[in-house]
Parts: structure tokens; C-alpha cells; sequence
């Protein structure tokens, strides 16, 4: 059963939707190598280890402007997606060049990070004090990006969104699973999202996402239930409502899934 508490209205700012844990974080080289078992295990063309560094150089045309990136092509070939394009579906026959017109630059630059380092900023930092996990500046308001780093412009919708949905959306593109969990996590540690943000990046996740995968969609219906009491003062949430769609439906379905639940425990015999 949920705890009534306060808010600043049209703001997200104490729920999570759960603790996040990860490892300490590991150098290029051991990245490289877990990647390899893991993004990879089970393609029998992966490059043998120790060769990221050394193979070719891949230009990445990104975007409507058309920003261009580099990376090595066994890094890119962790990706299923990149390993098929670099094979020749994509491939531009007389150049090294992949084009996505479609991406968005900020969101590709962090995945090549997460790619090259196994993280992407702001990264997972351990509190040694609290023994806990949280974002990299996240406690420093004043010099740290903190915030600001937490949403990019989406040019396409006019709003900004959640840096992290965007990532997991970018992520199942690319049948990256590990970045999808690492971003799924960090968005967990976000806090102080106006209500506005999170809807519209709730409706990106469930354009950009198939049915078939559920646990950002469940993320975005668990984090508006347990904010209910901010949600339902918020004029953002009852135009999206009128609006419609899918997202309100399965909100629909939790919230009655969480009422039989409470009415479940207040039957139930102490």
C-alpha cells in the first residue's frame, strides 16, 4: 500500500521507480572483453578480443544535419544492428559510412560511449558512505550538470524528453539489451521531472518500443501511480487523457490491477 504524501504540483521530485545497482566501473579493455560475451555470445563472427582498437575506422553520418561520428568497427559490431550494416546492407560501397538519417546525435554520442566505456555520462558513481548508487553530480546542484543532463530536445515532438527513455528506445533499435537495463536503472535515480516531461516521454516509449517489451512501459505506469496524487492536479495529465491512447489504457488496467491488491490486503484475516 502506498504512503500519502506532498508534492509541488506538475512536479515529480521523491518517487523512483526502484533501487538502482551496478558494478565498479571498468576500463575500455574489460568492457571490451564482457561485451564481447555478452552483446555478442551469440554471433560466430565476432572479432577476437584485443582487436577493438586496431580495426577500421567507420564514419556515422547522424541525424537531418548530418553530424558526423567515428568509431572503430568491432566496436560498432557489438551491436547486431551495426554488425549487419557493416556487412553490407547499409554500407555505402565506396566509403566506410553508415548514414542515420533518423537518429539523434545526443542520444548516438552516448551510445558510442556506452559502447567504448561501458557507461555514459552521467555515470553510475558508488556512495561509499551511504553504501548506495546514484548519478554521477546528481549531489551537486550548484557546479554539476546534475539535472540538465537528464532530458535532450526532441526536435520531431517540440518537447523535451526523458535522455534515458531515449536511450533504452535507442538501445532496443540496436538490440543493445545491457544498455537498455543500464538505462531503465539510471532513470530510476532521476528526480525533480515536471509531469509534462515525464507524459511525453511516456508516450515516446511506448512509440518507440514493441509490445512485446514491457519494462519501460511498466516503469511509466508504476511511476504515475505512485505520483497519483501529484498527476491528478496536473492539467498536463488530463489534456493527455482527452488525448487518448494506449499509455492510458494499461494505466487503466494497473490502477485496477493496485486496487484489487489493496482491497485483497484489507480482506485478508490478520
Amino acid at each position: 500500500m502506498f504512503a500519502r504524501k506532498h508534492y509541488k504540483p506538475d512536479s515529480f521530485s521523491k518517487h523512483r521507480a526502484g533501487k538502482a545497482t551496478s558494478k565498479p566501473k571498468r576500463s575500455f579493455r574489460e568492457h571490451a572483453v564482457t561485451a564481447q560475451r555478452t552483446e555478442k555470445a551469440k554471433k560466430p563472427e565476432s572479432p577476437p578480443l584485443g582487436s577493438t582498437l586496431t580495426s577500421a575506422i567507420i564514419t556515422l553520418c547522424v541525424g537531418p544535419e548530418q553530424r558526423l561520428f567515428a568509431a572503430h568497427e568491432d566496436v560498432l559490431s557489438l551491436s547486431p544492428f551495426f554488425s549487419a550494416a557493416l556487412r553490407g546492407q547499409f554500407l555505402e560501397s565506396h566509403a566506410k559510412r553508415i548514414n542515420l538519417p533518423e537518429e539523434i546525435p545526443e542520444i548516438f554520442s552516448s551510445v558510442l560511449e556506452y559502447l567504448y566505456k561501458g557507461d555514459y555520462y552521467p555515470r553510475l558513481m558508488h556512495n561509499k558512505r551511504r553504501n548506495t548508487w546514484e548519478l554521477e553530480d546528481a549531489a551537486d546542484n550548484n557546479g554539476g550538470r546534475g539535472a540538465v543532463e537528464s532530458t535532450v530536445y526532441h526536435q520531431a515532438t517540440g518537447e523535451p524528453l526523458l535522455k534515458d527513455t531515449m536511450l533504452y528506445c535507442a538501445a532496443e533499435r540496436y538490440s543493445l539489451d545491457e544498455l537498455k537495463r543500464l538505462a531503465l536503472r539510471k532513470q530510476g535515480l532521476q528526480s525533480g521531472i515536471q509531469c509534462s516531461t515525464i507524459l511525453a516521454s511516456a508516450r515516446y516509449a511506448y512509440t518507440n518500443t514493441p509490445d512485446t517489451d514491457s519494462k519501460l512501459r511498466s516503469h511509466y505506469l508504476a511511476l504515475i501511480i505512485r505520483s497519483r496524487s501529484t498527476f491528478k492536479r496536473s492539467g498536463t495529465m488530463q489534456m493527455e487523457m482527452e488525448s487518448g491512447g494506449k499509455l492510458f489504457f494499461d494505466l487503466f488496467v494497473a490502477m485496477c490491477n493496485h486496487m484489487d491488491d489493496i482491497s485483497a490486503i484489507t480482506k485478508s484475516p490478520h
